[in-house]
């Protein structure tokens, strides 16, 4: 667990300062129409996440009429997980804990950045609670800093973040 909470923070760590900007312009004019899975699969830089979702088995689910409130990391973030980590995950022996690790991402509701308040947590479908931080540096969900905000789905909302986030352990 240490080895790949290691990578999942290293993923969370890479710099996408320029992508946040991109990401806007990219996301925003036709992403309404779409369920979750279809806007992140039109994203080339949330393509790891959408491969994680389809090893996972959680198509479906966050295709489903929600709704949902997702926490995306980008493939940077995924990219700076410790070498291995990623593709140790995403073997089917190891799908319960990718999907410990999904679903850690993911909110039941549609949580917009006006409704956050710094200190508040809140109850992933995994079962562990993420903490909001709110300062002058943006926000953060547990250690990822969120790099473009209220992106919406027809089936929720999709707060994109530069780390990958580990539930803690049981």
């Amino acid at each position: 667990m240490k080895t790949i909470t290691s990578l999942l923070l290293a993923i969370v760590l890479v710099s996408v300062s320029g992508f946040a900007a991109n990401a806007q312009g990219q996301m925003s004019s036709k992403s309404k129409a779409m369920d979750i899975v279809d806007l992140a699969a039109s994203q080339d830089f949330l393509s790891t996440l959408v491969a994680a979702v389809k090893a996972g088995g959680l198509v479906e689910t966050l295709k489903g009429k929600g709704p949902f409130t997702v926490f995306a990391p980008t493939n940077e973030a995924f990219a700076a997980l410790p070498a291995g980590t990623l593709e140790s995950l995403l073997k089917p022996e190891n799908k319960d804990q990718l999907v410990q690790i999904l679903t850690y991402h993911v909110v039941s509701g549609k949580v917009m950045s006006t409704d956050l308040k710094d200190g508040m947590t809140a109850k992933t479908v995994q079962g562990g609670d993420v903490r909001i931080g709110i300062s002058k540096d943006g926000v953060k969900v547990n250690e990822a800093k969120v790099i473009k905000a209220d992106v919406n789905a027809s089936n929720g909302v999709v707060h994109v973040i530069d780390k990958v986030i580990l539930p803690p352990a049981k």
